[in-house]
């Protein structure tokens, strides 16, 4: 099982410790940097920042959002970066939510996200592939466009630049059953919100197809540390944001997939109290065994234990969301 340093999205500005870090972690042993965007910083221009001050690190994206570009655009990104990092490049691609893809991009989310995933990953497939012009007859991205609204003289192309690798890794940030069975077909790998070492049966359907060398890749949020409950309360007030705030009432991916690892009654009782403005209610109400199963806490003995449960399932990479050195070392050293 390899490991991943999860650096995430920006909050109010910048940190001054993402570059340093990812030069940690690639010292220390690490196959891959993460970077993310929710609606404020963007995904690629830390990575690039990131790529040019590291040597080795692979450097992923995790994940850049669909609604915030078309697919050719993510692809002209990732071809771009990766030629620039001397193919390091994995590209992370995820849908969002409702709440985010109408509310921030002014988007409609897909009433088919499934399909609208496929024409993506495809799009971009052909783009970095650069066998022939891109051409897709899709119901959300064709190319070339024909909408009634559009002129009728759009052209297929290539693009210009050679990218460096044709077969550049492509992860999906799938919750669903369907959505996951299908990345097994379409990706190369898997990005888990909430992975839990207890509950695999809970994936064990969707994984069920997964080729050879099929990457599953969950972020994890690890501290070192002797009070495990002090220790865990970054993950639930994550968790309490998450499932009550990061969602529609009546719409929300993340207590969905909550309630299907075992926490239905947890899950909707967080919403509730989100929703209704008592956030740290909220927080205070995300069962500690949950937040618990998700992550790696408390003292090094008990890291080294958690940590050997995540090697027994098809977990492949390891993204550790830490800040802390001593935390980044001590599982480099566990690994």
């Amino acid at each position: 099982m390899r490991l991943g340093l999860a650096l995430g999205y920006w909050g109010r500005g910048p940190s001054a410790d993402h570059v340093p870090l990812a030069q940690e972690a690639e010292r220390l042993g690490y196959d891959s940097v993460w970077t993310a965007e929710s609606w404020g910083s963007d995904v690629f221009t830390p990575l690039t920042w990131i790529a040019a001050q590291t040597s080795r690190i692979k450097l992923g994206t995790a994940i850049a959002q669909m609604a915030a570009r078309s697919p050719t655009t993510t692809a002209m990104h990732a071809l771009t970066l990766d030629h620039l990092s001397g193919g390091r490049v994995m590209l992370g691609l995820g849908l969002s939510g409702p709440q985010v893809v109408e509310g921030w991009y002014g988007r409609p989310f897909p009433k088919s996200p499934l399909t609208a995933t496929r024409e993506y990953v495809d799009v971009v497939r052909q783009v970095l592939r650069r066998e022939a012009p891109v051409e897709l007859d899709g119901r959300f991205h064709s190319h070339p466009y024909r909408g009634e609204d559009g002129t009728g003289i759009g052209k297929a192309l290539k693009p210009i630049t050679h990218p460096l690798r044709a077969e550049l890794p492509i992860l999906l940030g799938a919750e669903g059953p369907r959505n996951i069975a299908q990345t097994t077909r379409i990706a190369d790998g898997w990005l888990p919100l909430y992975w839990s070492p207890f509950r695999t049966d809970v994936y064990e359907a969707s994984l069920d197809a997964a080729p050879e060398g099929f990457l599953v890749a969950p972020m994890a949020r690890a501290k070192v540390c002797d009070d495990v409950a002090e220790g865990l309360l970054p993950v639930k007030a994550m968790l309490g944001f998450y499932i009550g705030g990061m969602g529609h009432a009546a719409r929300n991916f993340h207590a969905d997939l909550m309630a299907r690892m075992g926490f239905e009654e947890e899950a909707r009782r967080i919403q509730e109290l989100f929703l209704a403005g008592r956030r740290e209610e909220a927080v205070l109400a995300v069962p500690d065994a949950f937040a618990d199963e998700i992550s790696l806490v408390g003292p090094r003995e008990r890291i080294a234990e958690r940590l050997e449960l995540w090697r027994k399932g098809p977990v492949t990479d390891l993204l550790v969301l830490s800040p802390d050195r001593l935390t980044l070392r001590t599982l480099a050293e566990l690994n």
